[in-house]
């Protein structure tokens, strides 16, 4: 028996007229691509799951998106990843959908993969730029050399943090006063976010 939540149900029915038969089309292909799937609703919308997270489906005002966990796995180079949260662009009407023959055939291979228990690819990470320090700052640690020591000591993402907290300021003053309360901290050997540390390492002695 078909393992169907009455909240997916409440999803479709208060969707957009456009969305309801897409929404309805879509859950009826995947139960049964797989009869065994299960639904639920997280992150506000309806997910399938079998032996882990399949695919997912959701509505808004203009488009429906479907989308599966794996995509990279499944859809290849088919995917449109660039397109809101779904991988087949966005769906205004059902003929925006590729044929129910290939749906079926690309949740089949998703239901597979899941059983099998592959693992979805990890995107790889983005190199960060380098981190360029600005002149106030630059200029305030010239001037303190127990500032400069510690600003030298810290790890890549602690000066992160001190520069983009001091390069967001909006205004003139506001930044001249971070600057200043930057130099004091870093003199201490203290991380821009040092309040939110655990008790034990803020009151850990200094080496």
């Amino acid at each position: 028996m078909p393992h169907r939540d009455p909240k997916v149900d409440e999803y479709i029915e208060n969707a957009a007229g456009f969305a309801k038969p897409i929404l309805a089309h879509l859950r009826e292909t995947v139960h049964e691509a797989c009869p065994d799937v299960e639904e639920a609703m997280k992150w506000r919308f309806p997910h399938f799951m079998y032996k882990g997270m399949l695919c997912s489906m959701a509505a808004f005002k203009q488009h429906a998106v479907f989308g599966f966990w794996k995509s990279a796995l499944v859809l290849g180079d088919a995917a449109k990843a660039d397109e809101a949260m779904g991988h087949f662009g966005r769906i205004a009407a059902l003929p925006d959908l590729p044929p129910k023959k290939t749906l079926i055939a690309y949740i089949r291979k998703a239901a597979a993969l899941n059983e099998a228990g592959v693992q979805a690819p990890r995107a790889a990470a983005r190199p960060r730029k380098p981190l360029r320090v600005p002149a106030d700052l630059s200029a305030a640690l010239k001037k303190n050399a127990k500032a400069r020591a510690a600003f030298g000591a810290f790890p890549p993402s602690h000066k992160r943090e001190y520069v983009e907290w001091i390069t967001g300021a909006k205004k003139a003053g506001t930044r001249t006063r971070r600057v200043t309360r930057a130099i004091a901290q870093i003199a201490e050997g203290k991380p821009q976010n040092w309040k939110y540390e655990p008790a034990a390492k803020r009151s850990a002695p200094k080496r």
